[in-house]
């Protein structure tokens, strides 16, 4: 899945380039090519980040630059505004931004294009092992974060949660960045926090290097259910190993970006 995932992006990225190589004559003046991300604590900014320094290092006339922003979600609102060429986008909110689905997009179509696949994520649902929490269900009453507003972590969390039936109200919901919600679980004003990015993201491993952590699994009852809720999403595990002291695979749900 990796490598039909990386041959795709290669594939965009040619396209692109070809593209951009062929119209390269008529310009008069450098293109510039904004890419949104995501937060620094997660995997779309340094992705981002090298995507531009590719674009920049072998297409003429062209200045891509990889911005912040709250990822996916705020991505295609950006991209559909053209204050962004290209967005960092989970397939989740890809297609509920193109088919105006959800509260998120308010009912309204975006105009918004798939170039590639990039990779896998994984929603990781992390706590402390010294909070006793073992089971998704168990936030209720919780101090947790799911996300920042804006972020794909965020919507896909939302749904998770809708699926299995956890009413949004029942939890107090900070709603953090990743750096954010690592500092948070560390502190302790909140008790879980939730990522939806790609395995051995930098803010679990910071977290996990000073504090023991667990990485909640979902039973096959919970994944049904929520696959179920949504067609982009896939039962999968978080292999053993990637975190300190997370040494057997997580069962969890994952989703294309």
């Amino acid at each position: 899945m990796k490598k039909l995932g990386t041959k795709i992006v290669l594939l965009g990225m040619l396209a692109l380039c070809s593209i951009l190589l062929i119209s390269g004559p008529t310009m008069a003046r450098t293109q510039f090519v904004s890419v949104g991300t995501g937060g620094t604590g997660g995997i779309y900014y340094p992705y981002g980040g090298g995507v531009a320094e590719i674009w920049n290092k072998y297409v003429k006339d062209v200045r891509a630059v990889a911005e912040v922003t709250g990822a996916s979600v705020e991505n295609v609102k950006l991209a559909h505004k053209g204050e962004t060429v290209i967005g960092e986008v989970m397939g989740d909110v890809a297609v509920a931004g193109y088919k105006g689905l959800e509260n998120k997009f308010k009912g309204k179509k975006h105009d918004i294009l798939s170039m590639a696949i990039m990779y896998p994520n994984l929603l990781q649902v992390v706590t402390l092992k010294k909070s006793g929490i073992t089971d998704i269900e168990q936030i209720k009453g919780k101090k947790i974060s799911s996300g920042s507003p804006g972020s794909g972590t965020n919507f896909m969390a939302e749904t998770v949660f809708k699926a299995l039936g956890i009413p949004l109200d029942s939890y107090k919901d900070s709603r953090l960045s990743f750096t954010e919600s690592s500092n948070a679980l560390r502190d302790g004003t909140i008790e879980v926090g939730v990522w939806s990015v790609g395995p051995g993201t930098s803010s679990i491993l910071d977290l996990a290097t000073t504090h023991d952590v667990r990485i909640i699994t979902f039973t096959p009852e919970q994944q049904k259910k929520i696959l179920a809720a949504n067609k982009e999403y896939s039962a999968v595990d978080l292999a053993g190993g990637v975190y300190r002291g997370v040494d057997n695979p997580v069962p969890t749900i994952g989703v294309w970006n």
